[in-house]
């Protein structure tokens, strides 16, 4: 089987990609940059300190929440950054309920004036979370109003980037925001930087992205993101095109001997792609059957 050659730079929508690009403190100025692309000028980002991604407040018994990334301002601002892949029921719901975490965080014990500082969920989406094509926005800023749209409080903001949406090619970049979602759509194609992208803060964005700068620990573990993204790129993709088994199966088959040809156990591959350890064995036996 003929394999295709590795990108020189990383997908940020792996997990791996993502959090190496947006989510290590060596490289707080790239997230920096471009929260405040999305933000009000009041709420801009001086500086910024990364938080446990993983928040239980209260007692034991209550549902945890894992954040892709979640960070401080110096002045008190809450941002929780996700990176979502795959789309599922109660998106929005969720949203809400993970803002809650930030919120009970604030609450001191004690003497406590319920003073807040604002918080926002902010959602890369690989997916479209819109059903009604109509309604579908690259770019969507929520916030709580009343029956007149006067804003009700300037401390709970949820906006969510549709990915598919953003369409733009290099000659048709006009902001700095448009400079960002080229990027992070582009990179895996990238042989080399754009002129348009010939900038300090994307030539440090994609000198971390390089492949060739991991050590062999992060190359592991950029490999299998990889190809637990490719997994879920599957299970979408037969959502997407009911009475296209065929094409879907033949993927997934391709898949499966792409991780077993780099040296995946099966077990590993059956999580990746969340199919039976039992169907993968199949389907490697008779590819090494038919060799």
């Amino acid at each position: 089987m003929q394999q295709e050659k590795p990108s020189r730079y990383i997908n940020p929508y792996t997990d791996f990609g993502f959090k190496k690009l947006f989510g290590e403190e060596a490289n707080k100025d790239l997230l920096i940059d471009f929260l405040n692309q999305l933000l009000p000028a009041h709420h801009k980002i001086a500086e910024l300190q990364f938080d446990n991604t993983e928040a239980l407040p209260g007692g034991g018994t209550e549902r945890k929440a894992f954040f892709d990334i979640f960070c401080t301002s110096i002045t008190g601002e809450r941002f929780i950054v996700e990176m979502q892949k795959e789309k599922f029921k109660n998106f929005k719901n969720r949203a809400l309920y993970y803002t809650t975490y930030p919120i009970k965080e604030q609450a001191m014990r004690g003497e406590w004036a319920f003073e807040l500082s604002a918080i926002y969920f902010i959602a890369i989406l690989d997916f479209f979370y819109d059903e009604e094509k109509e309604k579908a926005k690259l770019r969507r800023d929520v916030m709580l109003k009343d029956q007149d749209c006067e804003p009700f409080s300037d401390k709970l903001h949820f906006k969510f980037i549709q990915m598919p949406a953003f369409t733009k090619e290099e000659h048709e970049l006009e902001t700095h925001f448009d400079k960002w979602l080229y990027f992070l759509k582009k990179l895996p194609d990238f042989d080399e930087i754009p002129r348009i992208l010939n900038e300090p803060i994307f030539k440090k964005a994609f000198k971390t992205a390089e492949r060739a700068n991991m050590t062999p620990e992060e190359r592991k573990a950029y490999e299998i993101s990889e190809m637990h993204y490719a997994g879920i790129r599957v299970v979408v993709d037969t959502a997407k095109e009911d009475g296209k088994e065929e094409g879907r199966d033949e993927r997934e088959v391709e898949i499966i001997l792409l991780n077993h040809e780099k040296g995946r156990t099966i077990p590993e591959i059956a999580d990746i792609l969340d199919i039976s350890e039992e169907k993968v064995r199949e389907i490697i036996e008779k590819y090494k059957s038919e060799k």
